[in-house]
């Protein structure tokens, strides 16, 4: 199968795992609407909503730059609307826009808590259900959240209960809207890195340059993406998939490429269940 001539809507598109599920999906002659808030060049961050789109016209397919706040409904809707205006549909929903801050709860500002609860669990939720009547129509359609596997341990939400209760909106949604849509033949489901991913977030907010090194590059997930939008929708939907094992299910032998930096050990994302065994050595390559 190809994602030729589908519709994408991809929240945080301008840079990083959005924009590379992006460019995957235009390399095959997609359509992809490219919903981020960074319409301006960013001091730190690289890209905008306009260098994604001519990234995206480069690689083969067809863009659509759309200023868009998920936290807020009239511009969700009117970004909806444009694109399945512009494209005549919407066949792909990709919600990956985040909001991340890792502190303990006196650290943690109200309105910071409110951010991470707007844009991660009541953006995705909002996202998804205004695109629900252009899902409906579409052949194959697929909503997919970067969002961990539901795995309530306690030590994934003690050192960060406000992000961690945030993210996991976004996995219950999965939970929920896979069950509520399977009659209407939607697949949702929940992709997730094992290991941390080289992005802005990364390099900003967790460890820097140093753990940059230590991580696998945005390709993996895109990768994953492209293979999850060509199952079938009525039958494969509630999955909550890591990246590799996925992967590894479905042919993928070699992950060195996919590595920041070969010489350096791989370090493990949050979330990752215990009993979730790597198809592939963490260590560093070779060793």
């Amino acid at each position: 199968m190809s994602l030729a001539g589908k519709t994408l809507f991809v929240t945080g598109a301008s840079r990083g795992i959005g924009l590379a599920i992006a460019l995957k999906a235009a390399a095959d002659g997609a359509n992809v609407a490219v919903a981020a808030k960074t319409a301006k060049p960013h001091p730190k961050l690289e890209g905008t909503i306009f260098t994604a789109a001519e990234e995206i016209e480069k690689a083969g397919g067809k863009a659509l730059a759309l200023e868009v706040d998920i936290r807020e409904e009239e511009a969700v809707k009117a970004a909806i609307a444009k694109t399945a205006e512009t494209f005549g549909g919407i066949d792909i929903v990709v919600n990956n826009a985040s909001a991340i801050q890792l502190t303990k709860t006196p650290d943690t500002p109200m309105r910071r808590y409110d951010l991470m609860h707007q844009v991660n669990a009541r953006g995705t939720f909002m996202v998804t259900k205004t695109a629900l009547p252009f899902l409906e129509k579409a052949k194959n359609p697929h909503v997919l959240m970067l969002s961990p596997p539901l795995d309530l341990s306690e030590r994934w939400f003690a050192p960060h209960v406000a992000y961690s209760m945030a993210k996991y909106g976004m996995s219950l949604c999965v939970l929920g809207f896979a069950g509520e849509f399977r009659s209407k033949g939607i697949a949702v489901n929940a992709l997730w890195p094992r290991t941390t991913i080289a992005t802005a977030a990364i390099k900003h907010v967790v460890g820097g340059e140093a753990m940059m090194r230590a991580s696998r590059k945005p390709e993996i997930l895109a990768d994953a993406a492209y293979r999850i939008f060509q199952k079938p929708a009525d039958e494969f939907t509630g999955n909550f998939l890591i990246d590799d094992t996925f992967l590894a299910g479905e042919g993928v032998t070699d992950f060195d490429p996919y590595r920041v930096d070969p010489t350096v050990a791989l370090q493990p994302d949050f979330f990752v269940p215990a009993d979730s065994v790597p198809p592939a050595s963490l260590k560093p390559a070779g060793s």
